[in-house]
């Protein structure tokens, strides 16, 4: 099975929010739903079931608490000109929460040979941008962190 770590967001206001930025831009890409927006903390792949069970191990051994973070902006890999993903950015500070998280996530699964080495970007996928639309830069909706906290 394919598999990721990821932190969902639980707060309905800001999934509303999100969903209304979605609706905003004026593109051809396909939205991410809703109720799938989430931060991907490590992505794993293919495991099999004893694999999954691992992970679960592995995962049940780390300590957090809930904590908030601020929408930033809006961006684009690999950029606005030829975009594949449409996402948003966090606010440093809820940024270095999640990526300290993530870092967590990949040492405990580095023990069990999963460790990525990808370095971490803490964002929010909202489209996923199939077929080449050109530049979106002129579609981003100006978004206020006072907003999405």
């Amino acid at each position: 099975m394919r598999a990721f770590v990821a932190v969902e967001i639980d707060n309905k206001d800001v999934l509303q929010k999100i969903e209304s930025v979605q609706k905003s831009l004026q593109f051809k890409a396909k939205p991410v739903r809703i109720d799938q927006v989430h931060f991907t903390l490590q992505f794993i792949g293919e495991i099999n079931q004893e694999k999954v069970e691992l992970v679960k191990q592995a995962l049940m051994t780390l300590n957090f608490s809930k904590f908030g973070l601020t929408i930033m902006h809006s961006g684009a890999f690999p950029n606005p000109k030829n975009p594949r993903v449409v996402w948003l950015v966090v606010d440093k500070n809820g940024g270095e929460k999640i990526s300290s998280l993530a870092n967590d996530v990949n040492k405990v699964l580095g023990t069990i040979g999963l460790k990525n080495e990808k370095p971490f970007k803490p964002h929010l996928t909202i489209f996923r941008v199939k077929n080449r639309i050109g530049d979106i830069i002129n579609s981003f909706v100006l978004i206020r962190p006072s907003g999405f906290t």
